[in-house]
Order: C-alpha cells, then structure tokens, then sequence
C-alpha cells in the first residue's frame, strides 16, 4: 500500500486515581486507506500517575502505528512520509514533545535545575517514537463532548478501576462510534465547563509544590504553606481544576 494513501488519526487519553494512584491509559488508532479500520488500546499500573499515564498512551498508540507499518512491509523511509494526527487533552504531553524536549535532551535529559526530567524513560520512548513518523499534536478538550477524547476517558478510566473493557479492533463501518473523527465538541458541555472553571476562581482546586524536585498536591493552603514555608528554592502555586493541576505539575516536572 502507498503510504501516501494512509492517514492516520489518533486519540489519546491517561487517568489515575490519586497521584499516585491506580491508573489507566487509552488510545483509539484510525487509519483511513483503501478501507478504514480502527484499533483500540488500553492498559493500566497500580502505582503511576495521570501524566505518566498521558505519556503511554501517545507512546504505545505511535509504537502500535509503527508494528502496523512493519507487518505491511512498509520501510522506514515510507514509513517517513506517513503523516500522524494525534489529539490528546494533555498540554504536558504536547508541550513537552514540542517545546520543552529540545532543551532537556540538549542539556542531557536534565532540567534547568539540573534535575533528572522528571518521567525521562517515557519521554525517551516517544522521542524515539516519533523519529520515525511526521506527527502533528492536536490540544482538543477534555469531557466536551468529543467521542474521540471521551472513549479514550473511558478506557483509561476503567483500566484505572480495575474495570474490563472490551478493546475494538475491526472496520469502522462496524465500529459503534462510526463519527469518531468528528472532533466538535458539545456546546452545552462547554459552557458549563467553563462556567465551573470561572466558580472556582476564588477558591483553590488544590494547592501543589515542589521542594527538593519532588512535587506533591495539597487540598489546603495550610498544608503547602508548612511543606515549602523557608524552604530555599521550594516552589508552589494554586490549581483552579483537575486538568489546571495537571498542567501545574507538568510545569514543574519540565523545569
């Protein structure tokens, strides 16, 4: 098959309980070619965290695209030509593999605070896995609506839960979610996203901090005061929602 004839969408998403916790990851791979066909993964660890989570996904749904290509006979330098869609509500994930991982390798996998980076073994395996494939990064959002993202949620919820979840792998004409590359999102699911995320402006989601290039989340200010409180170099700062103490503590894991 022509690899020009491939497109290759991919949704992604990772949950934990606790951080850490129990946690989760899902993938839903689609590729459109002569007959479309779609691929769902999922997987789950007892101890992890949400990124780490957010990390597998994309790296296990790029690996999975890359043993698809091998077992098709495809080389490398096709395999080159093949264009990656991959939308994830993770902005670490999306910032790290293209803004903040230029640096860290640069510097030796080590951040400005010459720090280990933080997940460094995952971060590694999708450096690696992208080489190998042009990959576009599409932020969509998170439970709006979109049934890529909210079957992913699914999946890494279950896994998370200790839940079975029956995996499809078949054409998509027999696939439930035949609208599954539709990534509008619900109105409604939006604005009352957005009107909760404005509610709690005056009060914290959680508190998060980091001292020593260990991060912890805390539900009081009171905690994280006593945690960073003349503490030279401790950081802290205030999250508004899960996915905003997400992105929080991807800042600090960067640098």
């Amino acid at each position: 098959m022509n690899n020009e004839e491939l497109k290759i969408t991919i949704f992604t998403d990772g949950s934990s309980r606790g951080n850490p916790g129990p946690g989760g990851w899902g993938a839903v791979v689609v590729t459109n070619g002569i007959k479309t066909e779609v691929a769902e993964l999922g997987g789950g660890e007892k101890h992890t965290t949400n990124n780490r989570m957010e990390l597998t996904a994309a790296v296990e749904a790029i690996s999975h695209v890359s043993k698809m290509l091998a077992s098709r006979s495809e080389s490398k330098s096709e395999s080159k030509n093949l264009s990656l869609l991959i939308n994830t509500d993770s902005s670490y994930v999306i910032n790290g593999i293209t803004k903040w991982i230029a640096g860290w390798k640069k510097n030796n996998w080590k951040t400005k605070a010459k720090q280990d980076v933080l997940n460094k073994d995952l971060w590694m395996k999708l450096d690696s896995c992208v080489a190998d494939h042009h990959v576009q990064w599409r932020y969509v959002g998170g439970h709006i609506g979109i049934l890529g993202n909210e079957r992913c949620d699914h999946i890494a919820t279950a896994f998370a839960d200790g839940r079975t979840v029956k995996l499809y792998r078949g054409k998509l004409s027999n696939y439930d979610l035949l609208n599954i590359l539709d990534v509008s999102h619900d109105e409604g699911a939006l604005i009352q996203k957005k009107s909760s995320s404005s509610r709690s402006n005056a009060k914290a989601y959680s508190y998060i901090s980091m001292v020593g290039g260990i991060i912890e989340t805390h539900r009081t200010w009171a905690e994280c005061e006593k945690r960073v409180k003349g503490v030279k170099g401790a950081r802290y700062k205030k999250s508004f929602s899960r996915e905003n103490e997400e992105e929080v503590i991807g800042e600090f894991e960067a640098f």
